[in-house]
């Protein structure tokens, strides 16, 4: 099939769909500005209806197309309208046709990719562009060079994902989905954008606030040469003008009395950023920042704890794997995305650990607006042997290239996240997936990110670095023992769970929920299992005045063959009484 011969779109079958499925539109999904902290007013939504071929492993060009995909929904979710497995012997070929606007001429244009898994080669009328592997964050490509002079340009992405036949970060993708691991993601996950620049622009801005010094520190990377620089900070809640100065701004900017962000009152402040050169303005771009400051502060006890703002707080809230069973990691709508943090909010959580995923950064961009804490963990990758339950460690990233491209996506990820101020842990390894040279890793982070607190690694096999000493106990809370420099936390806990058969993917294959969740009881309904909730948050609170500091609980939504969530797979059901669980998570973190 070639260019667009069949528009026609429906999404193929699903075990289950949510609610926003029904608002996608094939013609414009998801077509909200994708980069929340570095926004420009001209730019155009490459998502919709691409064509797209499975071939060889050999074959990186076809001639005639198999179909139409739904960008940027991965090919195995129902709402890429494919709905196929992709073998680690295959390519996944994408084609688009687009047309450069005529007011764009004469300048750069940059083609964005959100996220896609794993390796991607793009080309353009036939040119190769560019490469990159890494399966969860953005990249990008001028393209200015091989666009032809006037029509249709053809936009070919190849990709390759191995999935768990590699040992590239993954996550917990799987191409044999069971017990705690789920469908693999491959191809086009996330949105794909073009936008023009001049020969001199923004690149990429790097915001460290102070809040004891009262000042923000604002670093702007310029591809090319600029005269000099203009930044303005604006408070959002009045319109005022907080800073306007111009120059080459290598110094810090003072604030004064600066307003704080916090779960609590998440107070955004707005920058605008012109470039200028000979006296002319040559690029502008929207942001904001946040005035946050994480540490670890000993309590009247002596006793290290979580503060946030230098105010010691409890943090609790629940593991989020980011998973959806129409979209599977792409959210159906923004409006989807927006919902499990606005969820998470009106449940009376403070914090979410956002387990071996990087999510979208509107995402990050709702935390931030709505005030909510971020653990991010780095998506594991390496060798693991779920049947047995053996790790090896080792084995799983011995080979050099391996540790290398773990390095290197561990830093695009701190620099892709680092100016969102929900974010205040960085998570490297959990429960030993891949897990490698601990504390030389939190040394790096450490230098590449001086403002966060680290938690080396998640649960189980604790090197004695970073900031935190990480447990993890199913169902039944635990806490380290209380160290003179680390905070004690529960990484994860819980994991209750109660079967919904209309609201649940694998009804009658649950894998192996008995065994991994003691909760789980086919006869327990609403209140019973509120009851136990209870009883288990009941426990939890007796250990924080013995040096607990924050937990987290499993989780937040049913996935595939789990069904240990706060909320059914399609987030239709809250399987506990809300008043109740609103009511424990308040006395937890405000008495």
């Amino acid at each position: 099939m070639n260019k667009s011969e069949d528009n026609t779109w429906k999404p193929a079958d699903s075990k289950l769909f949510t609610r926003w499925s029904k608002n996608v539109d094939p013609s414009n999904p998801l077509p909200e500005y994708p980069r929340p902290q570095l926004t420009r007013k001209e730019w155009m939504n490459l998502n919709g209806l691409w064509d797209y071929a499975v071939t060889s492993r050999k074959t990186e060009h076809v001639i005639d197309y198999q179909g139409m995909i739904l960008v940027p929904y991965p090919i195995e979710s129902a709402l890429s309208g494919v709905g196929r497995k992709l073998s680690p012997k295959e390519n996944l070929i994408y084609r688009k046709f687009f047309t450069v606007p005529q007011e764009w001429k004469g300048r750069n244009i940059i083609l964005h990719f959100g996220a896609v898994d794993w390796q991607t080669k793009v080309y353009v009328n036939g040119n190769l562009v560019g490469m990159h592997t890494g399966g969860y964050l953005p990249f990008s490509f001028d393209i200015s060079s091989s666009l032809i002079q006037d029509g249709e340009q053809e936009l070919r992405v190849v990709v390759w994902d191995p999935t768990d036949k590699g040992k590239q970060e993954r996550g917990k993708q799987s191409l044999k989905p069971r017990i705690v691991f789920y469908t693999a993601v491959s191809g086009i996950w996330q949105t794909v954008w073009i936008e023009p620049v001049q020969e001199t622009y923004v690149k990429n801005v790097r915001i460290l606030p102070d809040i004891d010094e009262s000042k923000i520190n604002i670093q702007t990377e310029i591809q090319g040469e600029e005269d000099s620089i203009r930044l303005r900070i604006v408070d959002p809640s009045d319109k005022s003008v907080v800073t306007d100065i111009e120059g080459t701004l290598d110094e810090d900017i003072q604030l004064e009395f600066p307003k704080l962000w916090s779960p609590d009152s998440p107070f955004l402040y707005d920058l605008v950023i012109t470039v200028l050169k000979n006296g002319n303005v040559v690029d502008e771009v929207h942001s904001y920042f946040a005035m946050r400051k994480i540490s670890v502060e000993k309590d009247a006890d002596g006793i290290p704890r979580l503060a946030l703002n230098n105010d010691i707080s409890f943090q609790y809230g629940p593991l989020d794997q980011g998973y959806w069973p129409d979209g599977l990691y792409t959210a159906p709508t923004d409006e989807a995305l927006r919902y499990d943090v606005e969820i998470m909010k009106e449940l009376g959580f403070n914090m979410v650990r956002k387990h071996v995923k990087i999510e979208p950064l509107r995402w990050y961009y709702h935390c931030d607006r709505l005030g909510l804490l971020v653990w991010q963990d780095m998506p594991n990758g390496g060798s693991f042997s779920v049947l047995t339950y053996k790790f090896e460690v080792q084995q799983g990233r011995g080979n050099s290239e391996v540790r290398d491209q773990y390095v290197k996506e561990l830093k695009e990820m701190i620099d892709a996240l680092y100016n969102s101020p929900s974010i205040v842990m960085w998570v490297p390894f959990n429960e030993g997936w891949g897990q490698f040279d601990t504390e030389n890793i939190v040394d790096m982070i450490r230098k590449w990110d001086s403002s966060r607190l680290i938690n080396e690694a998640s649960g189980w096999f604790d090197k004695g670095s970073g900031d935190i000493a990480d447990a993890h106990n199913y169902p039944e809370p635990v806490m380290p023992n209380v160290e003179e420099y680390r905070v004690s936390i529960l990484g994860e806990f819980g994991g209750l769970g109660l079967l919904d058969d209309p609201h649940t993917w694998h009804p009658n294959k649950l894998f192996g929920i008995k065994k991994y969740y003691h909760g789980f009881n086919k006869s327990l309904d609403e209140e019973e299992l509120t009851n136990k909730y209870l009883n288990l948050l009941q426990e939890l609170k007796e250990l924080n005045p013995k040096g607990l500091s924050a937990a987290v609980y499993t989780q937040l939504t049913d996935i595939e063959g789990e069904v240990n969530g706060y909320l059914t797979y399609d987030r239709e059901i809250i399987k506990m009484t809300k008043d109740k669980l609103v009511q424990v998570h308040d006395e937890l973190l405000n008495h």
